[in-house]
């Protein structure tokens, strides 16, 4: 009989929280007991968990090795991060962290189990697999098979980022603002979450500026990329929040070492594992936001050859942020660790 896991997730009534429990509850995940972890605030609350409510239990120091936690998934913020996840390192759990806390840390593999399965092998290191940022795991889920076919030089990116990657704060601005529009209010509408007004808008500032006129969020897209596929491509991104409530959309223009043909391409993507290929424009059928909604896979279209360059390909692609961006690819990572586990 396979071994079952006890599995905490931390911030379990957060947006990517509840997606997580979607997701483990949608797959045969060896789960023995699940840990609903969150601040004291969200205690007398409960979360719903194949047809029961299971109470949110406080996050603690020592509540890790009290629940005897093997598989933790992290997804409440940098700062409870750094606060707690040593903590359930102590107790022998791995940790899969969806914040920015550790990505860039070199002893901490940054893993999309589509492009570099192999580095999970990496956690002993800290006993930590980070998650990459949501716009980044999409894209890369599309990048790698092209590279290794054509040998991929350069990516240059434009997402249409939605408010759920702000979190449920976020999306229930964009609502209220909606509302105060129609009840011809919206000039006296606030905005805390963002930089300005995003109902009717789109604002070209995902996260603050740095001292290269790109913002953090354009430059996680940058070495997350790096880092990832193990080469040094060159990418320019200018990340851009709309007023959608779920799915991250980019517009993709990519160079390789190697002339090019679409055909291909999309052949080569619809054999890519977990990409859907929605491309046939004469049937006004590609990717929107609408088309991912609780979807796991990364859906690609608008799949073009550079009108003036036969080593360019340009390609429009959509993926639910809660989803693919965030909770899929934490339990992803967490079944492909289990299953090495299992190997030894």
């Amino acid at each position: 009989m396979s071994k079952k896991y006890n599995v905490a997730v931390v911030g379990a009534n957060g947006a990517v929280g509840e997606e997580i429990l979607a997701v483990l509850q949608e797959i045969d995940f060896p789960l023995n007991k699940l840990i609903p972890l969150a601040s004291a605030r969200s205690l007398g609350k409960t979360v719903s968990f194949h047809g029961k409510d299971l109470p949110i239990i406080e996050l603690t120091k020592t509540v890790f090795e009290e629940q005897e936690v093997e598989i933790a998934l992290f997804s409440a913020g940098g700062a409870v991060t750094a606060e707690f996840a040593s903590y359930a390192v102590k107790a022998g759990a791995v940790v899969i962290d969806n914040t920015s806390h550790y990505r860039m840390d070199p002893k901490v593999p940054l893993v999309v189990p589509e492009v570099n399965p192999e580095d999970i092998a990496l956690w002993k290191n800290t006993g930590i697999i980070a998650n990459p940022n949501c716009s980044t795991i999409e894209m890369v889920q599309t990048l790698k098979p092209l590279d290794t076919a054509y040998d991929l030089v350069r990516v240059d990116v434009s997402t249409y980022q939605a408010t759920s990657g702000g979190g449920k704060s976020a999306m229930e601005e964009l609502v209220t603002q909606m509302q105060d529009f129609f009840a011809f209010k919206l000039d006296a509408s606030e905005h805390n979450k963002f930089p300005h007004q995003i109902a009717l808008n789109v604002i070209p500032q995902i996260d603050v500026f740095t001292e290269n006129g790109y913002t953090k969020e354009e430059m996680k897209m940058v070495n997350e990329t790096t880092k990832i596929m193990h080469k040094n491509i060159e990418v320019s991104a200018t990340c851009v929040r709309v007023p959608t409530l779920r799915g991250h959309a980019e517009s993709l223009t990519l160079t390789f070492d190697s002339d090019v043909n679409a055909k291909e391409v999309r052949e080569l993507l619809s054999k890519a594992p977990n990409i859907v290929v929605l491309d046939k424009p004469e049937e006004k059928l590609y990717p929107m936001p609408a088309t991912c909604m609780d979807k796991n896979e990364t859906f690609v279209g608008r799949i073009r050859n550079d009108p003036f360059r036969k080593n360019m390909i340009h390609m429009f692609i959509v993926a639910d942020n809660l989803r693919v961006g965030a909770a899929t690819n934490a339990v992803r990572i967490a079944q492909k660790w289990v299953e090495m586990e299992g190997e030894k």
